[in-house]
């Protein structure tokens, strides 16, 4: 039986409250054997390096930041783990068509 599928998009800073909760609920999401998908966008690309998030890199979520906004917010991506994909919207659109549940924390 195939895993259900949750895609999460974050698209605030560290500063906010959401990125708590998104790296709960992804890791939550880990420990009942759902394939857990972040996209990182916007203001979200600057919690790219954050401990929370690097740690669920290694409990198995896939980890997609948006290489543009990481341009656009002067966000060095040198040196990410190999784990994190840098993409563009169309793997965005691709996590949402694919999820059973798609949440949004902006």
């Amino acid at each position: 039986m195939e895993n259900k599928k949750l895609g999460i998009l974050l698209s605030t800073p560290p500063s906010h409250p959401s990125v708590q909760t998104v790296a709960r609920l992804c890791s939550e999401a880990l420990k009942q054997h759902v394939d857990t998908y972040l996209y990182l966008i916007d203001e979200g690309v600057k919690n790219v390096r954050d401990p929370r998030y690097t740690k669920l890199v290694g409990e198995g979520a896939k980890v997609f930041v948006c290489a543009y906004g990481c341009q656009q917010h002067h966000v060095p991506t040198d040196g990410l783990d190999q784990r994190i994909s840098l993409c563009g919207l169309v793997v965005l659109a691709n996590i949402m068509k694919g999820c059973h549940r798609f949440v949004s924390f902006n």
